[in-house]
């Protein structure tokens, strides 16, 4: 098929203003194999939806996913849901024929988990395709240190150190929304961002993380019930309800290729707003990234002369480096928004040469082992699990 794919969204939080912009942005920077029409953004509140449509340019707003699903006139159903509610979306949309992609986490239980990517196996044999939504895979700093570790430029993987800190709980007051609630977001800290921290390193260093040994904290077992959902934050009410899921997780990991991994996980971390750091230490050399400065890799050379030695700051703006053939001169930033419309870009370049996108939903059920296995050994005092 060479048309325009017809795209519906469902859900129109802050992770579907992210993957508005990416469908609308895609098609005009790259040259996509298949044209894309936005056509139909879905949610349960029929006024914000209609004016989430208006505001980000879809062309028409629904109610009920279950029949957007089933329409004709639509070939890929984009889940920007809380992870409770992925399973039973992507498992109808994958049957009913459509290309599916599905934000992170796959879902809240590694049972949910499978059956997506069961579902996806067999759907992929009928030429539907699935693809998981860690979008940080494709910041172009990440996707060059990617490239330079599996060239062997730091040689064998020996240590590494991952944290993804936020801050945006510190406050007692900070409202109970969705995100504080186990039976809608699967996990706190350790689920939402903690498994972004999982899926970089095993996609940096091209292995998987085998045992984990932490464990899980919540620190504010109470807060205001949220009243108004504004960004990720919201606003609370008079009153309580009660926290179910973790503010903080920290774990130890080892790695398939016997690295030992240390792992953060935080909303509580002061000062610090959205700093995922991940550093990568081999015995040739290493690479050190902060997304506080996107655009930058540290790369560590430890075969140069002693002389020269030390960390080389790379500005990865070049037209040489991943995606960048698409956006500015060299030295010109890109942003938060930009990994969303490479994501698209690598998405429908799957659909239209029909591969597999990556990451897979059988790579999602994988992170979701490894987040499970911390959980498990949070309860058994630190004792290491495999996962």
């Amino acid at each position: 098929m060479t048309g325009a794919l017809r795209v519906a969204m469902i859900g129109y939080g802050f992770m579907g203003a992210a993957h508005s912009q990416a469908w609308r942005t895609a098609p005009r920077v790259f040259g996509l194999p298949r044209a894309i029409e936005m056509s139909v953004i879905v949610g349960r509140n029929e006024d914000a939806v209609t004016a989430a449509a208006a505001k980000w340019g879809w062309n028409e707003a629904a109610t009920d996913w279950r029949e957007v699903v089933a329409r004709d006139d639509i070939d890929v159903i984009d889940i920007v849901t809380p992870g409770h509610s992925h399973d039973e979306i992507a498992i109808a949309a994958l049957e009913a024929g459509k290309h599916v992609l599905c934000e992170k986490p796959l879902a809240n239980t590694v049972d949910d988990a499978d059956q997506m990517a069961a579902a996806a196996r067999t759907a992929a044999g009928a030429g539907a395709r699935a693809m998981l939504g860690f979008t940080y895979r494709r910041v172009p700093a990440l996707t060059r240190a990617r490239d330079l570790i599996a060239e062997g430029r730091i040689g064998t993987v020996q240590q590494v150190r991952a944290a993804y800190r936020q801050d945006w709980l510190v406050d007692p007051e900070a409202p109970l929304s969705w995100r504080l609630k186990k039976d809608q977001a699967g996990a706190g800290a350790l689920g939402d961002i903690g498994g972004h921290a999982v899926d970089l390193v095993q996609f940096l260093t091209g292995q998987q993380v085998s045992t984990v040994s932490g464990v899980v904290e919540t620190i504010v077992k109470e807060r205001p019930i949220e009243t108004e959902r504004v960004g990720i934050a919201g606003r609370g009410g008079d009153e309580y309800g009660e926290v179910t899921v973790d503010d903080v997780a920290i774990f130890t990991g080892r790695l398939t290729g016997g690295a030992l991994a240390a792992f953060e996980a935080t909303r509580f971390a002061t000062g610090r707003k959205n700093e995922l750091t991940v550093e990568i230490s081999g015995d040739k050399g290493a690479i050190a990234f902060n997304l506080e400065s996107m655009n930058e890799l540290q790369v560590y050379d430890r075969t140069a002369p002693d002389t020269d030695q030390g960390f080389t700051r790379v500005i990865v703006t070049e037209p040489a480096h991943p995606y960048l053939e698409g956006w500015w001169p060299a030295g010109h930033m890109l942003g938060y928004e930009h990994a969303f419309s490479h994501q698209v870009k690598d998405f429908v370049d799957a659909i239209a040469s029909g591969a597999d996108p990556s990451p897979t939903f059988d790579e999602g059920a994988q992170v979701q082992r490894v987040l499970a296995a911390v959980e498990e050994s949070s309860s058994a005092d630190a004792r290491w699990i495999t996962v």
